[in-house]
């Protein structure tokens, strides 16, 4: 019986990892249930046995893969007081970690527009940069449109398409993204002049 269990918590394994390989390679869109049961090497009834729907199953694939690639801690985040040097290692960790997963990362996005599983799931992460955002903006003493700005460059600077952009595309390397994007925050918490654009940073 002990046996039995053991070679059913195997297969269950084998279906989740291959489930995981397939999203990160191809993403969910172009994963179906028998892609899956092929790479695993189950039958289609096996797969139902153990996960009975698409739900099910992305639900273990998603489990599987965040506990082995876990995003920074945000509450390490809150403990740096100052809210640049926060920022400079928020940023860090952040583009390390979206290095790692990228292909992951860029499947989901782009099918979380037509996949109503992965859109419903991957809420999660969204809420996940929300709370980053407002960890990013605490401490900051700004009112008004400075604030509002300011508030959009951190949400500009922690997108993962800001990232892909500009170290893929534009083919800067991490370090150089943070610099730009702390400049970006510093300007945006600058007051705007109406017509003359930024007004000069104030002396330190």
């Amino acid at each position: 019986m002990e046996r039995r269990a053991e070679s059913q918590q195997e297969t269950r394994r084998r279906i989740t990892e291959s489930a995981v390989e397939l999203h990160g390679t191809l993403g969910p869109s172009r994963t179906s249930m028998s892609a899956v049961a092929a790479h695993a090497g189950v039958r289609r009834s096996t797969l139902y046995r153990h996960f009975p729907d698409e739900a099910a199953l992305f639900d273990a694939c998603t489990a599987h893969w965040a506990a082995s690639n876990p995003p920074p801690d945000l509450a390490a985040w809150s403990s740096v007081e100052d809210p640049d040097e926060r920022l400079r290692a928020a940023l860090g960790e952040l583009y390390a970690f979206y290095g790692r997963t990228e292909t992951m990362l860029g499947n989901l996005f782009r099918d979380e527009v037509t996949v109503p599983i992965v859109r419903e799931r991957f809420a999660a992460f969204r809420g996940y940069l929300a709370a980053a955002q407002d960890t990013l903006m605490a401490g900051r003493q700004l009112r008004g449109t400075a604030k509002r700005r300011t508030r959009a460059a951190l949400g500009h600077a922690i997108a993962f398409s800001t990232w892909k952009s500009l170290v893929r595309d534009q083919g800067l390397d991490d370090g150089e993204v943070v610099e730009l994007m702390l400049a970006l925050v510093g300007a945006a918490a600058r007051r705007w002049m109406p017509r003359a654009g930024l007004e000069p940073a104030p002396p330190d």
